[in-house]
């Protein structure tokens, strides 16, 4: 299974339901063809650069600091959950992807900003089912990993449980088809 680099304080939210959707355009050494889901399964990589409570909404700010706490000795990472894609959107209009604020932690001028990076490049709006794993997996950071690219090439199994129960995992999923579906 792959993994993918995002925010370990998203991480954390995914993992806490807070978060269900990724709005990804790509880093800077994927400015060209932009962010690509490459895979429908995949491990969360906590990262720790870049994120800071000014990029978060006012609700969850203050979790950074719990998150920082966990910050796993430098050269290693801990991962604690993996994702599979429910569903992939493109879009482009600033007032859709606001009314997804409450499926996700960004701020709305850290998503503002992200939408103005590479502005002919639309959002990918990614809608997660998240599992948290039966036991955290310990890595060997490589010097080939570092730096503003989105995926890691493991080579890992990974099983666990949702986060969410069929249930609420399924509300939250119908309303944010609901809104991916006004922007379509």
């Amino acid at each position: 299974m792959q993994a993918l680099k995002e925010w370990a304080v998203v991480c954390r939210a995914l993992e806490e339901g807070r978060q269900v959707v990724l709005l990804r355009k790509g880093g800077i050494l994927e400015y060209r063809q932009g962010f690509e889901v490459k895979h429908d399964k995949f491990l969360l990589f906590p990262t720790f650069e870049h994120q800071s409570k000014i990029h978060l909404q006012t609700d969850y700010a203050n979790k950074i600091d719990d998150v920082l706490k966990d910050e796993p000795v430098e050269g290693s990472n801990k991962l604690t959950s993996y994702a599979e894609v429910v569903d992939i959107r493109e879009m482009s209009d600033r007032t859709s992807i606001r009314l997804l604020a409450k499926y996700h932690v960004w701020s709305e001028s850290y998503v503002n900003a992200r939408m103005d990076y590479n502005p002919k490049k639309p959002m990918s709006v990614i809608l997660l089912r998240v599992l948290k794993l039966d036991s955290p997996i310990i890595v060997d950071i490589k010097p080939e990993w570092v730096g503003c690219k989105s995926w890691i090439p493991l080579d890992l199994d990974a099983t666990g449980a949702p986060v969410m129960n069929n249930s609420q995992f399924n509300k939250v999923a119908s309303e944010v088809k609901g809104v991916l579906s006004i922007a379509a």
